[in-house]
């Protein structure tokens, strides 16, 4: 395999011809990717294209069966992570690396500490420590600040500081506004284009599209381990991407189930919990699909711990099915009804060491019991209709969700709360963190659920999302929670009026 004539002299990374194969499974079939100095190339696809696979590669972290990389001209074959940081390579993970119980000192200068003497030189630390959070340009981070204290945005500006210590040359973040308020996205956005401007090259993963043609010059785009696509960001169209990234035409993106709604199920008045929510105010019907927006921090997870039993209330009333049942707890929810998707799969959502089948059979294990014994026959001859219906990929209902892709893990905690018979489904964030494609099936399934009476709440920081699959919606600011309306009697302005404290027109 040999690079295009003349392509060197421009490009910061090449990576051509690679392969990689687990098993019997093609990760990776002869993957091509360019990078140019001081360019943010975007590089795209769904969950299990090969993304991951071709970015353990380059940082070092796995080794190519077959192809070819040069970094700056020169020959590049990392022996393992840390060799590659040392040669000018950096990877910002969405999950970020960093030891909550140091500093920010440390925690920069982690694998790269100087010595003299057996002793670590603090002096020379600090001081490059100082220079790299200054090309940050965020004064509020001090070497001697602890980690555990930071906000999400400031660990991940650590991330980028270990990187500038190197003097990376090429810089890797994957899903970096997955956890940000818009604020910080646009300090992220800000920090990028310095980055750039310095001469750093950064690919950028991320499902959010537009995020890519705002911040992107170029994009590549993976599908089934081989390269699809690429070209201008700034040329291409968001349909277009879409089509290459899927494979197929998507005519609807927020494809709408026709469901109409019913009588009231759950009241909500005057809710308040120990810190948020202040004040919520909600009444959600039968096949309603309620959609609540707000900016990180508003309280609208801290509403649905406190609607699921999980976090305690000190004020307010809730009537379930016209019943009052404000004092309760997750177990009583279940059964009376309730479904909680967390935000956080990982580390609420999933027991990522256990089983599909367990995962999807733990909130209601009592239908397969028999004097005391599970009946795992019945139990699989359940699971696996469940995979089937909501098209979960895996090879068997016993293989750990943890090697599952991040939308196939979505829907197994989507199919345990239909498993357990929920009608009061309290969804937060149930898109974050996978493809275009695998959006469009949940949000089919949810308008699904919608027809077949199931009453919905839909928490989501992405406004298309909401404006496209929900009936009405709420707008949550400072802890407080007005009653919803029409989603066709909203406009983005005033949805990001409402949601900053400005008021609704």
């Amino acid at each position: 395999m040999t690079m295009p004539p003349g392509s060197e002299a421009l490009s910061r990374l090449q990576m051509a011809g690679i392969r990689k194969r687990f098993g019997s499974t093609h990760a990776l079939r002869s993957v091509s990717l360019e990078v140019a100095r001081g360019e943010v190339h975007a590089l795209i696809g769904e969950n299990g294209a090969g993304k991951s696979t071709l970015m353990k590669i380059l940082s070092g972290a796995e080794k190519a069966d077959a192809g070819i990389m040069k970094l700056d001209s020169q020959s590049y074959q990392p022996r393992g992570p840390q060799d590659a940081r040392l040669r000018g390579v950096a990877m910002i993970y969405q999950e970020l690396a960093l030891a909550p119980h140091l500093n920010v000192e440390a925690n920069v200068m982690l694998g790269l500490e100087e010595s003299r003497w057996g002793f670590i030189r603090g002096g020379a630390h600090r001081h490059r420590v100082r220079e790299a959070l200054a090309l940050l340009q965020h004064p509020e981070i001090h070497p001697e600040a602890p980690v555990m204290r930071l906000s999400p945005a400031a660990c991940q500006l650590i991330e980028v500081a270990r990187a500038l210590v190197v003097d990376a040359r090429v810089i890797v973040f994957d899903e970096p506004t997955s956890s940000l308020t818009r604020a910080d996205t646009n300090h992220l956005f800000s920090l990028i284009h310095r980055l750039k401007t310095r001469g750093v090259s950064i690919i950028y993963i991320s499902h959010f599209l537009e995020e890519v043609q705002r911040i992107a010059d170029r994009y590549t785009i993976l599908r089934d381990g081989q390269t699809v696509g690429s070209g201008s960001a700034a040329a291409a169209t968001l349909e277009g991407i879409i089509e290459k990234i899927v494979g197929r035409s998507i005519h609807d993106l927020y494809p709408r189930v026709p469901h109409h709604l019913g009588a009231p199920v759950l009241q909500v008045q005057m809710l308040g919990g120990k810190i948020l929510p202040s004040r919520a105010d909600l009444t959600l019907h039968q096949g309603e699909i309620l959609g609540i927006f707000g900016l990180v921090g508003a309280g609208r997870t801290e509403t649905l711990r406190a609607l699921y039993g999980l976090d305690p209330l000190l004020a307010g009333e809730i009537q379930v099915l016209g019943r009052f049942d404000t004092r309760s707890t997750p177990r009583r929810r279940i059964a009376r009804g309730f479904g909680f998707l967390s935000e956080d799969r990982k580390k609420e959502g999933l027991a990522l060491s256990q089983s599909i089948a367990d995962n999807l059979t733990y909130s209601r294990l009592g239908t397969y019991l028999h004097a005391g014994w599970l009946s795992l026959a019945r139990r699989k001859t359940a699971v696996v209709s469940w995979l089937e219906r909501l098209g979960i990929q895996c090879r068997e209902p016993d293989q750990r969700v943890v090697e599952l892709s991040g939308g196939n893990q979505q829907k197994v905690v989507l199919a345990r709360l239909l498993h357990q018979q929920a009608d009061i489904l309290l969804l937060d964030e149930p898109t974050r963190g996978i493809d275009v494609g695998s959006k469009a099936e949940i949000y089919r399934l949810i308008g699904e659920l919608a027809a077949q009476g199931k009453a919905i709440i839909f928490v989501s920081s992405y406004l298309p999302e909401l404006l496209g699959i929900c009936d009405s919606l709420a707008v949550m600011a400072r802890g407080r929670l007005n009653p919803s309306r029409p989603v066709a009697e909203w406009t983005a302005e005033q949805i990001m009026a409402a949601a900053t404290g400005g008021g609704v027109s």
